[in-house]
């Protein structure tokens, strides 16, 4: 059982938030408030008939119920207020600062204009109380060529995003499938993610590191399959965005207890602790650094250094990255 001066330090720790869909964050109760601003017909009477339809069995059920979702997203305040809304949760949360994934073509491909979702978006983040930076996701259950089509449809908002990521299943979809793209998106300076070894063997998450030559791996959980990938990523230091809620929902672990956020940092591995997509999965940041700790054996040192692993993680310019983990090692020394 989490004692309660474990659960105030994760409460109150100064974190960074790596892995968070921002679709995802769509709470059940905004879902209906903005289809009935749109006038669009949900297949659900009520916010609790759609809450009872979050069994999900895998993967791909969760993507169909938050495609679903995302459809009452029309107009630029829809993506502002949905935005808004994750970052008052995650600034009571402690996020100091939050790297957010968005999806442009779970929109143009209903009609919503790309610029109408970035302006959105990143308006929200302008008026955060806590730093906020995009990265565009390419579904990878698409083609490469309208991921760089939508690359290309990027360009003239550059400035509002730093990177790009690569979501949606996995399974079927190796990274190597976008080597075009993320060769374009690395020449134009862009930062590169992709989810992989979620659902995918780790030869998936070989192939980000060397075909697609990315600088974080989203999930990662499966390298453990892999005692020679422990070894680099260890060596390497390549960090890991582990979303613990999301892996029981998706049962990529049965429960909680079985999870391997411990075997992952006792093997020296750049984890961090994220929520992925938390109105689907049943929590923000800190109740999934709250699942985990009550569920595996972790302490204090653990919760320091993956809060600092957050930190260092971030795609922050050096100086900031040093500030961010004074403010950890300080909260820490006077915890």
């Amino acid at each position: 059982m989490l004692d309660e001066r474990l659960r105030k330090l994760l409460r109150n720790m100064p974190k960074a938030e790596l892995h968070i869909h921002i679709e995802g964050s769509l709470e059940p109760e905004l879902i209906f408030e903005l289809a009935q601003r749109n006038g669009v017909d949900l297949a659900y009477s009520s916010v609790e008939a759609l809450r009872e339809a979050y069994a999900f069995t895998d993967l791909q059920s969760f993507l169909d119920i938050y495609y679903a979702g995302a459809s009452v997203l029309l107009k630029e305040q829809d993506f502002y207020d949905m935005t808004a809304a994750y970052l008052a949760r995650a600034h009571a949360d402690n996020v100091r600062h939050a790297e957010i994934f968005f999806d442009p073509q779970t929109h143009t491909a209903r009609g919503v204009p790309f610029e109408t979702a970035i302006n959105g978006i990143w308006r929200a983040c302008q008026d955060a109380p806590l730093s906020a930076s995009l990265i565009m996701c390419f579904l990878r259950h698409l083609s490469e060529d309208e991921a760089l089509a939508t690359l290309e449809e990027s360009l003239p908002f550059r400035d509002k995003f730093i990177g790009v990521g690569l979501d949606s299943s996995e399974v079927g979809h190796p990274p190597e499938k976008f080597a075009r793209v993320f060769e374009r998106a690395r020449a134009l300076g862009l930062r590169l993610v992709a989810h992989a070894g979620e659902e995918g063997p780790p030869a998936y998450i070989e192939s980000a590191l060397d075909v697609l030559k990315v600088e974080r791996i989203d999930h990662g959980v499966r390298s453990l399959e892999s005692p020679a990938l422990v070894e680099r990523l260890a060596r390497e230091q390549m960090a890991l965005t582990v979303c613990p809620l999301s892996n029981i929902k998706l049962r990529v672990f049965d429960v909680m207890g079985s999870h391997n956020l411990r075997t992952l940092l006792d093997a020296n591995l750049a984890v961090t602790v994220n929520s992925d997509d938390p109105a689907y999965f049943g929590g923000y940041v800190n109740e999934n650094y709250f699942a985990a700790f009550d569920a595996l054996p972790l302490d204090e040192s653990h919760a320091r250094q993956l809060a600092r692993n957050s930190f260092q993680a971030a795609f922050v310019d050096p100086e900031r990255k040093r500030a961010f983990l004074a403010e950890v090692d300080d909260f820490f020394a006077n915890a």
